[in-house]
Formats: C-alpha cells, structure tokens, sequence
C-alpha cells in the first residue's frame, strides 16, 4: 500500500478537497476563501502563498504571549530531548511544579490540580468531583454559556448551535443569562434548590458573545451557592490566565469559587487543561483517576515558560491597560457607526456587536466584515447567539501600533458600511489585498 502525502495535493484546493474527503462534515472553517496557514511569528500568521495576517483572536485565546514565541519553545523542546511522555500514574517533577504554582496563583483556598488535556475535559472533571461530594445529579447553567463537547458539558452549554447531541441529559437546567431581565431572588427560587450538583458558567461568556455580568452578580450566585449546597464552578477556559487583566476573571468579582476550570493559554498553544478545588472537595474524590496526557511533561514544561513568561512581561496589567484603551477607542467608533449595537469586553477579551441592516442580517453583515478585514491581512473571530459579534482576543503581547492599524481597517469598513445605509445603496467596498 503507497500511502498519499500532502506533496501530492498543494494549496487551499487541495487542501479543501482533503477536507471534503476524509473529514467529518460538522468540522467546519471560517471565510469564504480561506488563507492555507503555515507558520506562525509572533502576532502574525502567514499563510501558504506569503501573506501575513495581524491574528487577533489567537487560537480562540490560546495563544497568549505569541506564535512560536522562542522562550516557550525552547523550554518544550529540552523537555522533549529529556521525556516526552509517561501518564499520570508515573511521577514527573513538571505536573508538580506546575500544580505548585498555580496553588500561589488561584485565589482564596484552591489548591488541588486535576491535569487533563482539553477545556471540556476541566469541566468533566469539575462536575464529576461535584457531583461526588454532594451526592447530587443536576447542574445549572447559565444561558450563552460554551462548556465543551462533551455528553455532561454539552448538557450544560446554552448555546443552541452547540447543543447537538439529540439526548442531552434531563438533569441540567438553564439559567436566565448575563444579558436577560431576571432577578436573582426569581432565579433563587424557581432554579436555586438543594438538589444540584453545582452551578457552571463562564465569569464573562466568551462564545456568547463577551457578554460581561452586572455589578455583583457573581456575589449573589455565590451566596445562593453557599446556602443551598450547590458548588460554584468558575469556567476560566476563554478568560483566565490574564486574558480579562487579572489571572483569572473570578477574582475581579471578589468571589472564590469551589471550582476554576482552565486551558487555552495556559500551555501557549500546547494541549494542557485543569481543574482546580479547594482541599475538602478533593478529599471526597479518592477513587482511581487518570489521563493518559494530563500533565505530559512536555506541556507542562511549555505552561511553566508560560506562566514565567506572563509574570516578566507583567502581562496581567499590560492586558488591562491595553484592553482599557483600545476600548475606549472601540466604543468611540460605535457612536460614529450605526452598525455597531454595541462595543463590551475586559483586558483584551472584547466583542463588538453588530446590527442588521435593510439587506442582510447581523449575521450576514459579520461574515462580510470578517472576509474584508482577512482580505486587508486581520483575522478576528466571530462569537454571540447570533454569530453577529466580531471578537477579538489577540496575543497579549500585541503592540498599540498594531492595534491602531486594526482600528484604521475597521473604521474604513464599519463607516462605510453606516454610510451605505444611509443612501441606502447596495454598493459593496471593494477589498484590499
């Protein structure tokens, strides 16, 4: 048997050809005609026939101090050289130093890391220890929350697209969302009973479309936690590791959750996910548990770079400041452009709502935004319950001088697209390569 190889088939048709064909249909992609990436420098992607593009939403967060960053690499790559790979049954001096670490960084009394590979796994891991400590089946959720693909994290995400599975569990309720008028005494008494596990949701809905909670939101759900028995499990999957300006988002809410889930960032683009608890949950999971790629050494290894990296560069307060200014921006350009509903987001975690116009909806007018914006060389992601929120989260290390190059390209299009409107025109602008 000659096996096929990628020399064979060259380019984005090629590329898209193989998709058709050996690829489960549900794995999609963005832009009408997508760049073929092929490496990776700092806050740049560039793709197969040399066009390089600003990435402004870095692996959907992942990639916080930026593509191939040298540090990083080099601290993975000796690691690799030592050991590339036992379990968690073997001990490895990285999984630990790693857990040690983020004891001193989590807030209040979490200090117990369960390592696994992905965000959905943290958050199968978060509910499953709830569930065993309190003896308890359901879950709550908040509407426009993203929690994984999972039968348990799809059961609890609030995200209709995201909800595929055709035989999601009964047991998991919904809660009203950030973004919806309900009261938390209502919710407290139709949702906030004694008979669940725990209470999941995102300290700012990443998926949902950045969609930030109202002043002391978080304090209440605690209390409603506390005194019903209901576990608090923060999903810092998108937002942690200094995205939203502090290490993790929970902490600007002054609350201390039973649970922080996380992923992403932390590895910098290496496969590495965790659930962290306090000392009493921990103690009631004593059965055997394992994962064949929690705690690899080499992501290990590529997190504690990371998190090195994150403390020399002050990352945490180079995000607040960025984020803070480029928002003020942002919200400076909404009042100029009657396209945008609405500008929302913390540290460089922010989302810009889109409206619909005569001719086409929220949605449509998104996907048309982001292909010109791919077109001018920025790539930005697009989130909310209607896929109408551009979003951008770019590596932390992201420069004033490129985001304001990002500014420039979308004010040109969003003034244009408010100006059509106006004259109620159908003309399109054209793109620049």
């Amino acid at each position: 048997m000659t096996l096929s190889t990628s020399s064979q088939r060259t380019g984005v048709a090629g590329v898209l050809e193989q998709k058709r064909r050996f690829l489960v249909p549900s794995v999609y992609h963005f832009y009408r005609n997508p760049p073929l990436i092929v490496r990776g420098e700092g806050c740049y992607l560039i793709d197969a026939d040399g066009n390089k593009y600003l990435d402004c939403y870095s692996g959907v967060g992942a990639m916080s101090v930026g593509h191939s960053n040298p540090e990083i690499l080099a601290a993975a790559y000796a690691q690799m050289k030592e050991l590339q790979h036992t379990t968690t049954i073997y001990l490895t001096q990285p999984m630990f130093d790693l857990a040690e670490q983020l004891a001193e960084l989590a807030p209040g009394d979490l200090r117990r890391t369960f390592f696994c590979a992905s965000g959905t796994e943290a958050n199968e891991a978060a509910m499953l220890m709830a569930a065993i400590h309190t003896g308890r089946e359901g879950f709550l959720s908040l509407k426009g929350g993203l929690h994984g693909r999972t039968k348990t994290s799809m059961s609890v995400t609030r995200i209709p697209m995201w909800r595929t599975d055709p035989f999601l569990l009964d047991s998991c309720r919904e809660v009203p969302g950030y973004r919806d008028r309900h009261s938390i005494d209502r919710i407290a008494q139709e949702l906030f009973t004694k008979k669940h596990a725990a209470f999941i949701a995102e300290p700012i809905q990443g998926n949902g479309g950045i969609v930030i909670p109202s002043s002391g939101y978080w304090s209440k759900i605690r209390d409603l936690c506390t005194e019903t028995g209901t576990l608090l499990i923060a999903d810092e999957v998108q937002t942690g590791i200094n995205r939203t300006g502090s290490f993790f988002a929970i902490e600007q809410e002054n609350v201390v959750p039973d649970f922080i889930t996380s992923a992403k960032a932390l590895g910098n683009g290496f496969p590495i996910a965790v659930c962290i608890t306090n000392d009493d949950i921990a103690a009631s999971n004593t059965s055997p548990a394992a994962s064949t790629y929690g705690g690899n050494p080499i992501a290990c290894r590529a997190a504690l770079a990371t998190l090195d990296f994150h403390q020399q560069h002050r990352l945490g307060e180079r995000s607040a400041e960025m984020g803070l200014w480029f928002l003020e921006r942002l919200k400076e350009l909404s009042s100029e452009c009657d396209v945008i509903r609405e500008v929302r987001g913390r540290g460089l975690m922010i989302g810009i709502e889109l409206k619909e116009s005569d001719d086409e909806t929220a949605a449509q007018l998104t996907d048309r935004i982001l292909e010109l914006l791919k077109d001018r060389g920025f790539l930005l992601g697009k989130t909310g319950m209607e896929r109408n929120v551009l979003t951008l989260m770019p590596p932390l290390t992201v420069s004033r001088d490129q985001l304001t190059e990002l500014h420039h390209n979308l004010r040109e299009l969003l003034q244009f697209e408010t100006e059509k409107c106006e004259e109620s025109h159908t003309v399109r602008l054209p793109m620049k390569l």
